[in-house]
Parts: structure tokens; C-alpha cells; sequence
């Protein structure tokens, strides 16, 4: 079995994002404020970690008359569960710098 791929920063950022507000369906543009990506790597991201199962998204419907639908993003379990084993990856180094 193929060992899963370490999360970049960026990804964990925008998981990290998510899971700030881990009921919320998050839309592309709040994210990108949220992460300061940029819109063509944010997007490639997104994909990477859907398709890994790490959120969940949906169409929301428009917010008013002559608005599109907005596609919109929200952390899963497993979301969660990698966020918080990419964060823990990090802890032995933190504990190496303390005198």
C-alpha cells in the first residue's frame, strides 16, 4: 500500500482554514482571503485534497438575482485527521528549539 503524500503548507492552510469553521461551507474567494493563495493554486488544491477525501464540496445557490451559484468547500473527518498528523509532524522540531 502506497504511503500517503506529506501536506504542503499551502494545504495545510487552506485545511486549516476549513477547520476554523468546520460547519460552514467555505466558497473559493473566502478562502483565498483566508489563505492569501492565489485563485490557480488554491483551486489545484482544492481538487488534490477532494479527491483525497479531505473535504466535501457543493453548489450553493445564488446569494441574490443575477448571482451565479457558488461551489463551496467544508473539511471532513479525515480533513481533520490529517490536519491534526501534519501538525504533529511538526511539534518534535518546536520542542528541539526550547532551552
Amino acid at each position: 500500500m502506497a504511503k500517503p503524500r506529506k501536506l504542503s503548507s499551502q494545504t495545510v492552510a487552506v485545511l486549516t482554514a476549513l477547520a476554523s469553521r468546520p460547519t460552514d461551507w467555505l466558497y473559493g474567494l473566502e478562502l483565498a482571503k483566508l489563505t492569501k493563495l492565489k485563485s490557480g493554486s488554491l483551486y489545484l488544491i482544492l481538487i488534490r485534497i477532494s479527491e483525497r477525501g479531505l473535504l466535501e464540496s457543493r453548489w450553493l445557490e445564488p446569494s441574490g438575482p443575477g448571482r451565479p451559484p457558488r461551489h463551496a468547500y467544508r473539511i471532513t473527518a479525515a480533513g481533520r485527521k490529517a490536519l491534526a498528523d501534519a501538525a504533529s509532524e511538526f511539534r518534535p522540531s518546536f520542542r528541539e528549539l526550547r532551552i
